[in-house]
């Protein structure tokens, strides 16, 4: 690998700096003082655009420098890391996929955003948690950090994927007290999403929990629903 191909790749992500994108997103990912964004830097680049720069190097990056770049301290340079790594972990065999998972999961504090979490971890720890091992999965539902909690619920997205929803139901009853926004809207995501494919699945969570439900976690869980459907949950809650 060239010396100098991280390099590159900042100088790649540097010339697609957006100004007028920028003070947008930091508004969308919440970066201002006293929030859990409040130091992160944001260039105001577009996913499409980190998408591609992440498909070129991920077939030539070593992970060791992909791991670097996750660490940076630019919000979009984390992304492309990320990006870099879903590439390079939908390549892999086995052992390979193993060593993308858990450089993934010991990185978590630098996958620091919704939108870092939710372009990547159900194809990497998603992936993983269905297909392999479940090691680590409870262990960041119930780790009381916002990004490992997300993470492993955005993860069940893979599990829903394959008809699986235990884990979705147990982790969303999980943060059913939980505090932050965050967990409330990906949990009631995770529940929509199960209700795609089992709406009876859902009905029966929602018959237990919908008036412990934090509000925003029942309105995401409950958005295919009919009115009066709706309205039935609501009025419960």
């Amino acid at each position: 690998m060239k010396a100098n191909l991280i390099q590159q790749i900042l100088q790649d992500l540097t010339k697609l700096k957006n100004v007028d994108l920028a003070n947008w997103s930091k508004k969308l990912l919440n970066v201002k003082k006293s929030s859990y964004a409040q130091n992160d830097i944001i260039w105001g680049i577009k996913v499409p655009q980190v998408r591609k720069i992440a498909k070129q190097y991920s077939k030539v990056i070593n992970l060791q420098d992909t791991e670097n770049l996750l660490q940076h301290n630019v919000h979009e340079v984390r992304l492309a890391s990320l990006l870099i790594l879903v590439e390079k972990y939908e390549l892999a065999d086995q052992k390979e996929k193993t060593k993308i998972c858990q450089l993934y999961l010991k990185n978590s504090k630098y996958i620091n955003n919704w939108d870092l979490v939710d372009l990547s971890c159900y194809k990497i720890a998603g992936h993983y948690w269905y297909n392999y091992s479940l090691e680590g999965f409870w262990e960041f539902a119930k780790s009381k950090n916002l990004w490992e909690e997300r993470i492993a619920i955005v993860s069940t997205y893979y599990f829903i994927k394959q008809g699986k929803f235990d884990e979705t139901l147990k982790v969303s009853e999980l943060f059913l007290n939980h505090k932050h926004d965050l967990i409330h809207k990906a949990a009631g995501w995770m529940l929509r999403e199960v209700g795609k494919q089992n709406k009876k699945a859902l009905l029966s969570f929602l018959d237990k929990h919908c008036n412990l439900m934090p509000r925003i976690m029942l309105r995401y869980s409950i958005e295919k629903f009919s009115i009066q459907e709706k309205k039935y949950y609501l009025q419960r809650h």
